[in-house]
């Protein structure tokens, strides 16, 4: 049985890198990629009103991100954030914010990195394999 996905090694190296820099808030950004390769991780603004506890995706990166997929770049393959003080597996309100689109969640908690599907019956574990990038 193969990997969910596939994940570059500074995609990784920035997922880490990104939560260690905002820290004590949360980091907060998209993943970009073809199919199952997941080869950018693009850190964001987190614009959330308490970015401590909660993360949102600064809107103008988000429609950005669309525009260039329809335009041919990179698809959107999901999004990630941290949690500064917490593990890297969906949170309470990690589950209210869900929307069920099928996009690839990475919750990074200290150094660890779990990539997660958000279906419509909640968050799916996802393997994954690291490739040189």
């Amino acid at each position: 049985m193969g990997s969910d996905l596939i994940v570059t090694r500074p995609v990784l190296a920035a997922l880490t890198a990104a939560a260690a820099r905002a820290a004590p808030n949360e980091a907060c950004g998209l993943l970009l990629g073809v199919d199952i390769l997941i080869d950018e991780a693009r850190f964001c603004a987190n614009v959330a009103s308490a970015p401590r506890r909660f993360f949102e995706i600064d809107p103008v990166a988000l429609i950005a991100a669309h525009r260039a997929q329809r335009s041919g770049g990179a698809a959107l393959l999901g999004y990630f954030h941290s949690h500064p003080s917490g593990s890297a597996q969906p949170s309470d309100e990690d589950r209210r914010q869900a929307g069920g689109d099928g996009k690839v969640w990475a919750i990074v908690g200290g150094n660890d990195v779990q990539f997660w599907r958000d279906t419509p019956q909640g968050f799916v574990a996802l393997s994954y394999t690291v490739a040189d990038g």
